[in-house]
This record gives structure tokens, C-alpha cells and sequence, in this order.
């Protein structure tokens, strides 16, 4: 596999409505995530520029927990997953969905599922279990092409 086909890239699901830009033009387009922090500035703009509620904006501690599972996930796939093979963000009504792809078709050992949390840790981190914890949804699934998904609904008040 070539260092091109391994460049990791970050795909919007917009809504109908945000098909395109307040200004009338297309959504930018994808963006290189190579590294956690590079995935938290990606996602903080693309939540202050598109979330629209009646409640107003997400709370602090809200975007804390987005940016955390955003940090921990991103930080799985390049620790443990091979590499990131694919970034997606998506705003729902009830919070933000991120998918990670990799190229590693392992799947995390542990709990999985909202509020799952291991019976003691074990040596291995705390990200998993805190990426379940905090998201509202996890789904883990393998791809045909080899590697995995791991998709995340994160809620925002």
C-alpha cells in the first residue's frame, strides 16, 4: 500500500440543508487528519460553525466530553489501529457522530456499548472505557477491505 492510499481523510455527512456554505458555496472539502489534535481543531470549528439548536450552543462540558472521545479515539486508531484510513463528523439532533476508520481489524477488549465501564483496569488505558462512557452510541465494525470502524454518537446539551 502506498503512503497515498494511507492518507487518512476527513468526510462530512452534511445535512440537505447544509449542502452548501452560508455563502452559497459547496462545503470545503476533505482535510488531512493525521493526529489527535489536528482531529480536536477539526471538530471544534465544525461544531461552532454548524450547530444550530433552540437550547443555544453546547455547553462547556459537553464540548470537553466531545473533545475528549474525538482525542481518544483518534489516539486508539494511531496507537493500536495502524493508522487512521478515514475521519467523519456529523451533527445529529442529538449530538455529534464521529467515525474512525484504521487499518488494524482488532476490536477494542472490553465493554462496549454507553456506560460500560471494565470490572478494573487492566494495564491497557483508560481510552476505551472513557470513549463509552461518554458517548451515547458506539458501534464497532469491521470492513470487508480489512480494518475497522468505529463510529461514536456524542451527545451535546
Amino acid at each position: 500500500m502506498t503512503s497515498m492510499e494511507r492518507r487518512p481523510l476527513v468526510h462530512h455527512d452534511p445535512a440537505p440543508a447544509e449542502a452548501a456554505g452560508p455563502d452559497g458555496r459547496p462545503p470545503r472539502p476533505p482535510i488531512a487528519i493525521t493526529t489527535a489534535a489536528a482531529a480536536r481543531r477539526h471538530v471544534r470549528a465544525f461544531v461552532g460553525e454548524r450547530w444550530r439548536s433552540p437550547a443555544g450552543p453546547p455547553t462547556e462540558q459537553s464540548m470537553i466530553d466531545l473533545i475528549l472521545v474525538v482525542s481518544e479515539l483518534v489516539t486508539n486508531a494511531v496507537r493500536h489501529g495502524g493508522g487512521i484510513a478515514g475521519f467523519d463528523v456529523a451533527l445529529t439532533p442529538e449530538g455529534v457522530r464521529l467515525s474512525v476508520r484504521d487499518h488494524s481489524a482488532a476490536v477494542p477488549v472490553g465493554p462496549h456499548g454507553p456506560g460500560a465501564l471494565p470490572r478494573a483496569h487492566e494495564g491497557n488505558g483508560y481510552g476505551w472505557p472513557l470513549i463509552n462512557r461518554l458517548s451515547s452510541r458506539v458501534d464497532v465494525e469491521r470492513r470487508a477491505a480489512g480494518g475497522k470502524t468505529i463510529s461514536v454518537l456524542v451527545p451535546l446539551t
